[in-house]
């Protein structure tokens, strides 16, 4: 269903990712920038436009219960992995904000270090200025990605920054109930064909949670599935705007 919903988008031009002007994308884990929006943030790159990004949570629960790769390796693992993956992108990571949350238990409202983790971003925000940020879609069925919109949100209250969603899981796991509702907001869907060959250059970087992996003493670790790969091979990506 989700499929055919965002087949149904109207599709822009490379040269509209232009409309966003600087950017700030926000990324509950790292990857989620590579699959939701690494030929965005390339074709802003490409054309010269500032792209700054913020990691959500310290990405650790790919592999619980590995003992090669105990909490902190993880962390720095796939700290690493995001930094390449940006580098390909043409995106700086010197400027680079981790905000640290647990992996799978990002806070969300009224939960312990919600405030602080809003007034961080805030701040982040205000001193970076963006004209965009960019923001898993909002009931992307996974909970740190809802979480993720949910700190945004509280954020960007009253900065005059606009506010772009993407989709990660939304591909695969969406439940009719998760997409967009008539008049909620306005989807589109933007051609990436250019430089699709840096997003997936990006996407491989990842190196952890693609088979075979490099965790390799956790039979109950994450990896991103063939399938779920697939719908970020294709030469568009998928938005939606209030």
């Amino acid at each position: 269903m989700a499929e055919f919903l965002f087949d149904s988008l109207p599709l822009r031009p490379a040269d509209f990712a232009l409309t966003l002007g600087s950017t700030v994308i926000v990324a509950p884990h790292p990857d989620d920038e590579s699959l939701g929006c690494g030929g965005l943030l390339a074709l802003l790159r490409q054309a010269g436009v500032p792209v700054q990004a913020v990691l959500v949570s310290d990405g650790t629960m790919s592999h619980p219960h590995s003992v090669k790769f105990p909490a902190a390796a993880r962390q720095a693992l796939r700290e690493a992995e995001l930094r390449e993956a940006l580098t390909l992108l043409g995106v700086s990571t010197d400027d680079l904000l981790l905000l640290g949350l647990p992996d799978s238990a990002v806070p969300t409202l009224n939960q312990p270090g919600f405030a602080e983790a809003v007034a961080t971003l805030r701040a982040y925000l205000q001193r970076v200025q963006p004209a965009t940020v960019l923001v898993p879609w909002r009931r992307d069925p996974h909970p740190d990605h809802r979480a993720t919109s949910q700190l945004v949100a509280a954020a960007l209250t009253g900065l005059p920054i606009r506010r772009v969603e993407y989709v990660v899981w939304a591909w695969e796991r969406a439940a009719s109930e998760d997409l967009p509702q008539p008049g909620e907001v306005t989807g589109w869907r933007l051609d990436i064909s250019s430089v699709l060959p840096q997003k997936q250059a990006a996407i491989a970087a990842h190196r952890s949670q693609l088979a075979p992996g490099i965790i390799d003493d956790d039979p109950s670790g994450f990896l991103l599935s063939e399938q779920m790969l697939a719908h970020f091979a294709q030469p568009i990506e998928v938005y939606f705007d209030e």
